[in-house]
């Protein structure tokens, strides 16, 4: 893989939510986490799906990887997930949001593309999530997919009407890998939630997510990679990495007519206001 390089100097990234614990990474997490430092990449979260997953991803967080790049993490039960706790959340896993390396409760929310899990058991898990966010005041990572055709389940007006009935705008969070329209987007940011952009805003067709990368402020934009998957176009279709979140930003840097360090360094500040000053561990 080749990596722009001429402004690295100039620029530190943060991928507000990958997936390095996962099986496509085993065999060589070290690499990519030297081609991240190399593109620029000085700061990543991990984001969790279930309980295993948060200990995974806690365990490299807490760990010396020697690339330089800075690793935090998350802890929660996705929604493909969430029937796997519907009879409540385990202790073992709420009490991971005290270790000081879990940034974040996530990733959670509401999944009505593949419906993995019945709707209503993820409604329930998504609020309980909630208030295990409020109690132990982390921010969460949200998960938002409606059906294919949005009228058989929209997960947005879903998902804003449980986080609007929870509070969730007391512990904040950010709208991970935003798919939605415009009208999510002013809904979530009403909540002072952030949005975060992830590869599909690199794709030819995509103008509409690019117009609402133009619509949010640039204080409330974050980017990330979703890795192992939604690789931008110039990998499309491959296992995508942190390295890659560059030309997310840089997507986004053109759209909105900015320079790329004027955009990395909003995203640094947004990601240090939400996931630091917030966070009393």
């Amino acid at each position: 893989m080749t990596i722009m390089n001429n402004e690295n100097k100039s620029v530190r990234l943060f991928d507000s939510h990958c997936h390095l614990n996962m099986k496509e990474f085993h065999g060589d997490l070290e690499p990519v986490l030297e081609r991240a430092r190399v593109a620029g990449v000085a700061r990543l979260l991990l984001a969790a799906c279930d309980e295993i997953s948060s200990r995974d991803v806690l365990r490299l967080a807490g760990g010396e990887n020697g690339s330089g790049v800075e690793i935090w993490a998350s802890a929660g039960v996705h929604p493909h997930d969430a029937a796997t706790v519907a009879s409540g959340l385990p202790e073992e896993l709420t009490d991971l949001s005290s270790n000081k390396h879990v940034r974040a409760i996530g990733e959670i929310g509401l999944d009505f593309y593949y419906d993995n899990s019945p709707r209503a058991t993820q409604a329930d898990v998504f609020e309980r999530q909630i208030k295990w966010a409020l109690k132990a005041r982390k921010p969460i990572l949200v998960h938002l997919r409606s059906s294919a055709n949005r009228g058989d389940g929209d997960a947005y007006a879903n998902a804003f009407a449980i986080m609007k009935r929870s509070g969730a705008s007391e512990c904040g969070g950010v709208i991970h890998c935003f798919s939605g329209e415009k009208r999510d987007a002013a809904t979530a940011l009403d909540m002072g939630f952030y949005i975060s952009f992830a590869g599909p805003i690199t794709y030819p067709k995509a103008a509409s997510l690019r117009e609402v990368s133009q619509y949010v402020p640039i204080d409330r934009i974050l980017c990330e990679t979703d890795s192992p998957y939604l690789a931008p176009q110039s990998r499309r279709g491959k296992r995508n990495e942190p390295a890659l979140v560059r030309e997310v930003y840089e997507t986004v840097s053109m759209t909105r007519g900015i320079a790329l360090p004027e955009l990395a360094e909003a995203v640094w500040e947004n990601a240090e206001r939400l996931f630091l000053r917030n966070n009393t561990v």
